[in-house]
């Protein structure tokens, strides 16, 4: 009887400590293994450098198209993206097709 107790006491003192640990082991497991965890930083980081280059090189497209755009602005408009505008339009940037320009009078 006295055996009993003790072992039933055993086991129901370790219960809970039983229930915290396999919930501490399934988080650390998938803390490290699963699909946001540590082992899968490595390609997220690989990513995240291949997004950063796309985006340097849209904000420089974007810089480029907007020193254009402020060429264009009134009050200070650039003869040369005038033309360049005009020559554009003229040959409906088709490829292949080249402007000539004609003597002004």
């Amino acid at each position: 009887m006295r055996i009993r107790r003790s072992v039933t006491r055993f086991f129901g003192a370790s219960i809970i400590p039983a229930i915290f640990t396999a919930v501490i082991a399934y988080f650390g497991y998938y803390a490290v293994f699963g699909a946001r965890g540590y082992h899968a930083l490595g390609a997220v980081n690989a990513q995240l450098a291949v997004e950063n280059q796309k985006l340097a090189l849209l904000k420089a497209d974007h810089m480029h198209l907007q020193h254009r755009i402020d060429l264009l602005e009134p009050g200070h408009v650039d003869p040369d993206m005038v033309e360049q505008v005009a020559r554009d339009q003229m040959t409906n940037n088709a490829p292949g097709q080249v402007a000539v320009p004609r003597e002004r009078h």
